[in-house]
């Protein structure tokens, strides 16, 4: 049966803030089916149930979902090999470093933010290559 697991001190390298223990999937030890949250209203205590067989197993933690945004997206965020082929894009004749190809798709860096200029990235359009570069 697997439970929600504490991170190790210090792993999320925030230095001295709150540690986030690790949450997982919890299965019940009698049908192996998964158990789902729900408040024991006698006790008022969190329980995991099986929906199955009726097992219950008294939680460890309070906490049973975290849902932590990442807001730093990449420069070339979403691009993939194949927007060589996308006829709406831009071309040009720059050279790929990889394979020489002449023909590159481009476009302009996915990053918004105040420190960052206007910076340019090239897709080689040479389907079996499809290198990102600058």
């Amino acid at each position: 049966m697997s439970s929600p697991a504490p991170s190790s001190p210090g792993a999320d390298g925030n230095g001295g803030k709150k540690d986030l223990e690790q949450i997982t999937f919890r299965f019940c030890s009698e049908c192996s089916n998964m158990l789902y949250p729900k408040e024991d209203e006698a006790e008022h205590k969190l329980v995991f149930t099986c929906r199955t067989c009726s097992y219950s197993e008294p939680a460890k933690t309070h906490c049973i979902f975290r849902n932590i945004l990442n807001n730093a997206a990449g420069e070339t965020a979403g691009v993939t090999q194949d927007v060589g082929s996308d006829p709406t894009l831009p071309r040009s004749n720059k050279t790929c470093p990889e394979c020489h190809h002449e023909e590159a798709v481009f476009f302009q860096s996915q990053q918004r933010t105040s420190e960052t200029g206007m910076k340019l990235f090239y897709v080689c359009c040479d389907q079996s290559c499809g290198k990102i570069f600058q």
